[in-house]
């Protein structure tokens, strides 16, 4: 889904006041994020009819997020992020099939089966990971961006960590090296509001998360994670940035996630209402679609997109249930031993 954008006709939106995208560009964004939203429903229904084991976090709400990111950058730039990582796959051009299989446990998933929601990789796609450990990612992700500069390239690595982790130690060890020698990482707080239950009101003393980087004289900017045009022109900015060898960029992203935590958490520690009305007045992707529809695109034409949009995810849920379960020798495979 990454890439440069074509030249042709501009969709500016009506009550934006940022650059705009190109029509055939917009309406592809809108079809990446709803094959996030799709996909992502999916995996709920399967984990709640007991297909995908373990921990399941998903994206739902958030989508505007990654595809605008995505926009942005090239191939060979590298991305990382946390548990909450099936988008930031998909986004990085890995296949459906192969992310849901992982889900479910088959030997058709990206580690095989072996790995689940938290460990899929992909080095052709320059995914490095959805990383368990709270915060684990900003320091591999500078590493990604040492690497990049290491090699005498342009290339940018991008960290995506949410607000809570925004608070560990290793963050800000990671802004002073990356400032310190000039990696070109993008750090991207994907601000949901509430980590795991607990919201950022209460975790955080610091109340403006894009002025995080401040002591280490990292540039940043705070940016309205619902709108993809806001973030396609923030994520410019940033990758630009890194890309010209000035050192690293940090980026707020204020989102929001419709589900719990986990579909483990039940989310009581907000009112439902509140869930309600992020849906009916900021949903990312039902605001592309009213632009959209304001530019001229028909009625059919969305009905194919989600026509399109649905056989893809319906044959990766298909292919996630069909694929064959590990062998019993997988267990000794991609085992390091040591001594």
């Amino acid at each position: 889904m990454s890439g440069t954008q074509p030249q042709d006709a501009a969709a500016p939106p009506s009550d934006h006041n940022g650059p705009t995208l190109p029509l055939s560009v917009t309406q592809k964004a809108f079809r990446d994020m709803l094959l996030l939203r799709r996909f992502e429903e999916k995996a709920g229904q399967l984990y709640g009819m007991g297909l995908i084991g373990g921990f399941c976090h998903l994206y739902i709400g958030q989508e505007a997020v990654i595809v605008g990111m995505g926009l942005a950058m090239k191939p060979g730039d590298k991305i990382i992020t946390s548990y909450r990582d099936h988008a930031h796959m998909l986004t990085m051009g890995m296949t459906p099939r192969g992310v849901m299989a992982e889900l479910t446990g088959r030997s058709g998933g990206y580690s095989h089966g072996k790995g689940g929601s938290m460990h899929m990789f992909s080095r052709e796609k320059n995914f490095y990971g959805g990383h368990g450990i709270v915060g684990a990612q900003v320091a591999l992700g500078t590493g990604l961006a040492f690497a990049n500069k290491y090699r005498g390239t342009d290339e940018v690595g991008v960290a995506y960590f949410g607000e809570g982790a925004s608070q560990q130690g290793q963050v800000y060890e990671s802004f002073n090296l990356a400032a310190l020698h000039k990696l070109p990482c993008v750090y991207v707080i994907e601000n949901n509001r509430y980590g795991m239950g607990t919201s950022i009101d209460r975790a955080s003393a610091a109340k403006d998360l894009s002025k995080l980087g401040a002591p280490w004289g990292i540039p940043s900017r705070k940016v309205d994670g619902m709108d993809l045009f806001a973030v396609h022109e923030a994520a410019q900015e940033a990758v630009a940035h890194c890309r010209a060898g000035n050192g690293p960029y940090l980026l707020e992203m204020e989102t929001y996630r419709y589900r719990g935590h986990s579909m483990s958490d039940p989310a009581k520690y907000r009112d439902r209402s509140e869930v309600e009305e992020m849906r009916r007045t900021r949903d990312p992707i039902e605001t592309l679609r009213g632009l959209l529809a304001r530019e001229g695109v028909t009625d059919e034409a969305f009905k194919e997109i989600e026509k399109d949009v649905k056989n893809i995810v319906n044959d990766a849920a298909e292919f996630a249930q069909t694929s064959p379960e590990p062998d019993a020798s997988e267990l000794w495979t991609d085992v390091l031993v040591e001594g």
